[in-house]
């Protein structure tokens, strides 16, 4: 078996790369778009529709795994790929953007993170040994280091010293599960809020940690578009050449490509699902409301140009039945179509790369998309 952790970097147009990521459940072709399963379904879609849309990787959360159903649970039936039944790659994320999420409901000392539950009330404490420890249970391919995601607005005095936490969080997370150890890959998160200089010395502090793999966490928290690319643009170049770079929770297509262009390599969002659930599908065409009284005789595919299970098989008049209706297929089908739009988004990428065109599809994305 090929080693874990080797990142083969194949192609490279301008910022833009093609990669291959090895993981212990298998390899990773990047660019890549990862589905959000939170609590480990990727939700109203199971495994074998992941696998129809030739997903390669999934999502959990420590957060919410933890809480309900255990990580300790889970590890006793054999780690999470057993317990949802997907033999592909998982990445877990650590939890600290659900904490970010809960201020009414938690306090942040050097020690970690003590926090209530949004379930029950119960109070519980998230040390980064802890999130390590809750994630190798849960045996996930990628585990991400315990951070603070600050808010948008945050001054650069209290920036600066959030940094320095992250820093210390993330030493810690690599000293309880050091590099060769174990199979499962570690990535650091480069936080820094909206400053040019943070962002720059979090990376620089975090590369001397020698991770697996970067990510880019604190985007997308309520700052204005432009502010969000120039800290992507910024901090992108700074992560090393030579190992995957992930951008957190950042999921429009046309954000997606500009991380791509940036130098990303692997990205997930909630918001796919979560349109889809809510009637909003991206397509090659743009996106499109299903509810729209316009489709209710429109005997087309919702879009002509895909291969997955909803446009081979349904039209648009049928969705919007099943929508309007408020039928439960209506979640799937469109759940379906829209995981396929956007792995066959990062795919296209890829084979742009390879061309050397990926500038034009970068235009045409954006184009496509316009603000």
């Amino acid at each position: 078996m090929e080693q874990t952790g080797i990142f083969h970097l194949e192609a490279q147009d301008g910022n833009a790369r093609a990669a291959t990521l090895v993981t212990p459940h298998g390899k990773i072709k990047t660019p890549i778009f990862m589905p959000v399963g939170t609590v480990g379904s990727v939700k109203g879609i199971a495994p074998d529709d992941l696998n129809s849309i030739q997903a390669q990787i999934i999502l959990g959360n420590t957060y919410h795994l933890y809480l309900r159903p255990g990580d300790d649970l889970i590890a006793r039936r054999g780690g999470l790929h057993c317990f949802n039944a997907w033999n592909r790659p998982i990445l877990t994320d650590s939890g600290g953007f659900q904490v970010f999420s809960l201020p009414s409901l938690r306090t942040i000392t050097e020690e970690g993170v003590t926090f209530r539950s949004h379930l029950d009330g119960s109070k519980h404490v998230f040390t980064p040994e802890k999130v390590i420890k809750i994630q190798k249970n849960l045996n996930s391919d990628i585990m991400m280091v315990l951070d603070e995601c600050v808010q948008a607005d945050a001054d650069h005095a209290y920036t600066a010293k959030s940094i320095g936490l992250t820093t210390r969080w993330a030493s810690r997370c690599r000293q309880a599960c050091p590099k060769g150890s174990s199979q499962n890959l570690m990535f650091g998160i480069v936080q820094g809020g909206m400053f040019r200089d943070l962002r720059t010395e979090s990376a620089r502090q975090l590369i001397d940690l020698d991770f697996e793999g970067y990510a880019i966490g604190g985007l997308s928290v309520g700052e204005s578009k432009d502010v969000m690319m120039e800290m992507l643009y910024h901090t992108a170049p700074l992560l090393p050449q030579e190992k995957p770079r992930y951008l957190m929770g950042v999921g429009t297509p046309r954000d997606i490509v500009a991380g791509i262009d940036a130098g990303v390599d692997m990205f997930d969002c909630v918001l796919p699902t979560r349109n889809a659930r809510n009637g909003t599908l991206y397509t090659s065409l743009g996106k499109i409301n299903i509810k729209r009284r316009e489709f209710a005789e429109d005997d087309a595919p919702l879009d002509p140009t895909c291969d997955c299970y909803t446009c081979r098989n349904f039209s648009r008049a049928y969705l919007r039945h099943l929508y309007v209706s408020q039928e439960l297929l209506a979640l799937r089908l469109n759940s379906i179509h829209t995981l396929r739009y956007f792995l066959h988004l990062v795919g296209q990428a890829r084979q742009a790369v390879f061309n050397g065109q990926f500038q034009a599809f970068r235009d045409h994305i954006f184009e496509l998309y316009e603000r």
